[in-house]
């Protein structure tokens, strides 16, 4: 079992690595097509993923990330809007196929994969985003790895004991400090490729920090789910750690957390 763990771990980082360097139309296309695989596991626990709802919540992804590539909604606000009437339109014509959380999961279901992991490509194409997308992962597995040794270690208070009984509360804080730390490290080393002074470090040093509270948000968000609908993971896809949510549960978190947080302060 840790063999294949290791093994689809590293394909997995391979794969990463190759789209994310590339970037552009290749990285995009590469989160359309995990994003696909997400609202399909997720859409799956609520038995929406082969019907009408489901095939709602697909398009509104490819429409949205098209609109990466060719903008051609004004205002963000009409795409939401749309996408609920849509919703919404199907709910009442197809009444009583579907149930109120179905729908609402289809509705939500596209921004927590499909949008939020969109902001990776955000990062990558702004400026130093190269460098700076790699802060996404690092306060996500990065902090993940740091969180476990820390817990292992030193781990007394549980944080989450009814949704992850092995999460402490010392673990939390030592991902955190872990991922400011290794942010640090990181902008010493690519100091000069991306322009950085001592007071850019400690700023993205602070938001790796945010980012890495926010993807154990992620992380028990998705166990959560996961403990409402009494199952163990959401998908196979990736031997040894599940499927695609079960992988980039805090990931879905941190893209947009650091996109936003360097477009504001940096």
């Amino acid at each position: 079992m840790f063999r294949t763990r290791l093994l689809s771990g590293i394909v997995l980082v391979i794969i990463a690595l190759v789209l994310i360097i590339l970037g552009g139309n290749v990285l995009l296309a590469g989160l359309f097509a995990v994003s696909m695989v997400g609202m399909f596991e997720l859409y799956r626990v609520f038995h929406i993923e082969k019907s009408f709802l489901g095939a709602a919540g697909y398009l509104a992804a490819a429409v949205y990330y098209l609109n990466l590539i060719f903008p051609f909604i004004p205002d963000m606000e009409v795409f939401v809007l749309g996408f609920l009437i849509l919703v919404m339109a199907v709910y009442v014509f197809k009444f009583p196929a579907y149930k109120a959380d179905q729908v609402f999961a289809a509705f939500v279901g596209a921004f927590y994969v499909a949008v939020m992991l969109s902001c990776i490509y955000r990062t990558r194409v702004m400026e130093a985003g190269a460098y700076i997308v790699w802060l996404i992962f690092l306060c996500s597995w990065g902090s993940d790895t740091c969180a476990y040794c820390v817990g292992v270690l030193i781990g007394k208070h549980k944080m989450a004991p009814r949704l992850s009984p092995k999460k402490s509360i010392e673990g939390a804080v030592g991902g955190i400090l872990g991922a400011a730390l290794l942010t640090i490290l990181y902008g010493w080393i690519f100091q000069e490729q991306m322009r950085l002074n001592i007071n850019d470090m400690f700023i993205l040093a602070g938001i790796s920090g945010i980012g890495a509270g926010i993807s154990m948000i992620g992380d028990l968000a998705a166990s959560a789910i996961k403990r409402n609908y009494d199952i163990k993971d959401y998908g196979k896809l990736i031997p040894g750690h599940g499927g695609i949510l079960d992988r980039f549960d805090s990931v879905i978190f941190t893209a947009p957390c650091v996109y936003f947080l360097v477009t504001y302060f940096m």
